[in-house]
C-alpha cells in the first residue's frame, strides 16, 4: 500500500511523506529524522545548519527573476505524536509508519499517521528539490519537538533567519488562514500517599476503559469528546465506598485527550456482588451519557489476583476529590473571535502507583491572564487535596494581526484560485508562531494548510483532495511573494 500513496498527486510530495515516515519521529527522539533532514539537504547542495537546539534550517536561492522578491520562511515541525490502539502491535522507535489509503483518505494501521505536522515538513522539501517551481529566496525551518515542549522553538536564537514572511504549514483545515493561536502551560500535581496492608477478605478487579476517540486537546476540546480520566474518576467516585484503589494508568500525552484508562481495585468478598452490580449500572449511564458523542466507548471488567497492599479509603477520597474538582475541557470562550476558545484544561494523564500519584494536564489560552486563571483553579483543586503543584513548559499565543500583509495577499490568491473567500481564523492549538516571533518580531506570519482530522489519535487522517488543494495554494502564493521594500 506504501507504493500506491507514492503513486498519489502531488507525486513529489507523497513521496517525500512517505520517505519521512520511514523515519521514527517521536518528541524528543529526533535524533534519525535530524539526521534525515540534514541529508536531505546536503544532497541538494544546499546550505544547511544545524542550531544548538537541534533545528534544521535549509537555505535555497531564489528561481530566476525571482530575486527582487521578499525571502520567506517555510516551517514546520519534525516531531510526531506517538499513538496507538492497544491491540496494535508497533514500535515507533524502530518501525515506520504503515499507511493505508481509504477514499479520498490516507490514514495509519492501528497509529497515528503523522501527517500532524508531515505533510508540511514534505511539502516544503519538494519544494526546496524542485527545478521547476518559481519561488524567492528559502529558508526552510524544520523545528524540534514542537509537540511536547516547543523546545524547538523556544531554543531558535536572532540571527539564524533572515526572511520577512513565515509560512507555517501546521494547520488541519483547508479553508482557513490562521493569524492567532493559543498560548499553554503545563499543570502537574503530585502526592505520596499511605497503603493498607490487605488480609484475604477482598477481591481484586480490573477495569478498562477504551474505545474513546480521543483527538487533539486543542483543536478537539470543545467537541464534548470523552475523556478517560474523567470517566474513570466518576466510576470510582461512585463506588468508592465498595472499593479500595490499587493502582490506575489513564492516558499517556500532555497534547491527547486520553481514550483509555486502567484501574485496579479490590473490594471486600461480601460486597463483590454489589460492587460489580454498580459498575454495570454505572458504566450503562456513561455509555447513555456518550452514545452520540462515543459510540465506540466499552468498559471491560475482570476479576484480578488480589495485590498485597490497596490505597487508604482517606487518601482515595483525597485523590477522587482532586480529579473531580479539577477543571476539564472549555473554560471559556474568546469574546472577540466568534467561535474560537479562549481557555481550556485537559486532564491528560493519571498516574496512581506504589504510593506516588502524579496527574499531568496541559492548559491552554490565546489570553495570558486566562491561561493563569486556569492554572491557578487547578492548582488549588489539587493543593485542596494535599498535592504539590508545579507549573512548567509556559509558551506564549500569538496574537492576531487583521492588518498582516501576507494575509492580504493570500486571502486574494485564494479568492482568485477557489472562487471563495477563505476563512480567516484563530486556533486553540499550539502553534510556533507566538514563540518564533518573540526573537523574531518583525516577521509576518500566516499559518495553513491540507485538512487532517483525527490529528493525535490512532484515527489520524489526511485528505488527498486536499492536500492537492494545498498544494495548488502554496505553488501560488510562492509566485505571488510581494518584491522587497
Amino acid at each position: 500500500m506504501s507504493q500506491d500513496i507514492r503513486n498519489l498527486e502531488p507525486k513529489q510530495l507523497w513521496i517525500n511523506f512517505s520517505d519521512l515516515n520511514e523515519v521514527p519521529r517521536g518528541s524528543k527522539k529526533e535524533e534519525k529524522v535530524i539526521a534525515f533532514m540534514v541529508e536531505f539537504g546536503k544532497n541538494l547542495g544546499l546550505e544547511t545548519i544545524v542550531d544548538p537546539i537541534q533545528n534544521v534550517i535549509i537555505k535555497k536561492p531564489a528561481t530566476a527573476g525571482m530575486e527582487n522578491r521578499k525571502t520567506i520562511v517555510m516551517q514546520s515541525h519534525l516531531d510526531m505524536v506517538h499513538q496507538k490502539n492497544e491491540d496494535t502491535n508497533f514500535n515507533f522507535d524502530t518501525e515506520g509508519i504503515k499507511m493505508l489509503i481509504d477514499g479520498d483518505w490516507v490514514t495509519a494501521d492501528g497509529t497515528t499517521l503523522g501527517a500532524d505536522n508531515g505533510l508540511g515538513v514534505a511539502a516544503i522539501m519538494s519544494v526546496l528539490e524542485s527545478n521547476d517551481i518559481p519561488h524567492p529566496a528559502i529558508e526552510a525551518l524544520f523545528t524540534i519537538d514542537e509537540e511536547t515542549g516547543m523546545t524547538g522553538a523556544k531554543g531558535l536564537q536572532a540571527g539564524y533567519l533572515d526572511g520577512e514572511i513565515l509560512l507555517n504549514l501546521d494547520t488541519e483545515e483547508d479553508t482557513e488562514l490562521d493569524i492567532g493561536c493559543a498560548g499553554g502551560i503545563d499543570v502537574t500535581a503530585v502526592k505520596s500517599y499511605e497503603e493498607e496492608i490487605l488480609n484475604g477478605n477482598y477481591k481484586a478487579f480490573k477495569i478498562a476503559i477504551k474505545g474513546l476517540r480521543g483527538g487533539h486537546s486543542g483543536m478537539d476540546i470543545h467537541r464534548g469528546f470523552g475523556n478517560a480520566n474523567k470517566i474513570m474518576n466518576h466510576l470510582l467516585e461512585t463506588t468508592q465506598d465498595l472499593i479500595n484503589i490499587v493502582e490506575i494508568k489513564g492516558g499517556s500525552l500532555r497534547n491527547a485527550i486520553p481514550r483509555e484508562s486502567f484501574a485496579t481495585v479490590v473490594c471486600k468478598t461480601g460486597h463483590a456482588a454489589d460492587y460489580i452490580a454498580k459498575v454495570e449500572e454505572i458504566s450503562n449511564q456513561i455509555k447513555d451519557e456518550f452514545k452520540e458523542i462515543e459510540p465506540n466507548l466499552e468498559f471491560l471488567f475482570e476479576t484480578f489476583e488480589t495485590p498485597l497492599k490497596a490505597m487508604t479509603k482517606e487518601e482515595q477520597s483525597k485523590l477522587i476529590t482532586g480529579v473531580k474538582n479539577a477543571h476539564n475541557g472549555v473554560f471559556k470562550m474568546s469574546k472577540e473571535m466568534e467561535g474560537l476558545v479562549e481557555a481550556s484544561n485537559n486532564i491528560a494523564i493519571v498516574e496512581v502507583k506504589n504510593g506516588e500519584i502524579k496527574i499531568s494536564c496541559l492548559t491552554r489560552s490565546s489570553v495570558e491572564e486566562s491561561k493563569i486563571e486556569v492554572a491557578n483553579q487547578l492548582k488549588g483543586a489539587f493543593e485542596n487535596e494535599g498535592y504539590e503543584v508545579e507549573f512548567s513548559g509556559s509558551y506564549p499565543g500569538w496574537s492576531p494581526n487583521s492588518n498582516s500583509p501576507i494575509l492580504e495577499v493570500m486571502e486574494n490568491i485564494y479568492e482568485n484560485v477557489f472562487d471563495k473567500k477563505a476563512d480567516v481564523v484563530a486556533c486553540h492549538a499550539g502553534l510556533e508562531c507566538g514563540i518564533l516571533g518573540t526573537n523574531y518580531p518583525e516577521m509576518d506570519m500566516i499559518s495553513f494548510g491540507p485538512t487532517i482530522k483525527g490529528a493525535h489519535s490512532p484515527d489520524e487522517r489526511a485528505s488527498i483532495s486536499s492536500t492537492q488543494k494545498f498544494w495548488k495554494y502554496l505553488l501560488e502564493i510562492l509566485k505571488n511573494i510581494p518584491k522587497k521594500a
